[in-house]
């Protein structure tokens, strides 16, 4: 693969990776009271929403700048592995398994991308670069 190609497919990656967090963040703001419902059911204390709201923004934001992109990522890989344990451990209901599953997927691919770092179109390849 090209360098031009693969920088493309590394900017591209990193996109589809937060977009699950950055659409989730931002629902979570329409739906605050049932979100926090959810969280103290779950034993998480509602106090939280908001800065979770914060994080997956924010973090979203990060990747797809690739900016701080390697910290990031370790942020989000332990995130997704915390709300797999916390909130999808249901594992009698399919699509608590399937939700689980999925957040270790994430967890490794961020994990990945905390240790290939951006690619090339990025803020953290630009800074290195100056």
């Amino acid at each position: 693969m090209n360098t031009s190609l693969q920088s493309t497919a590394t900017a591209i990656a990193r996109t589809l990776m937060v977009v699950v967090f950055l659409l989730s963040g931002l629902s979570k703001i329409g739906s605050t009271d049932a979100i926090a419902g959810y969280m103290e059911v779950m034993g998480v204390p509602s106090l939280l929403l908001w800065p979770t709201i914060a994080f997956e923004i924010g973090s979203a934001a990060l990747i797809i700048l690739g900016f701080h992109t390697r910290i990031t990522a370790i942020l989000l890989a332990g995130f997704s592995l915390v709300t797999a344990i916390v909130f999808h451990h249901q594992f009698s209901d399919q699509t608590q398994l399937i939700m689980f599953l999925k957040n270790i997927a994430m967890t490794g691919g961020f994990l990945l991308l905390a240790c290939t770092g951006p690619g090339l179109l990025s803020i953290d390849a630009r800074r290195s670069a100056a």
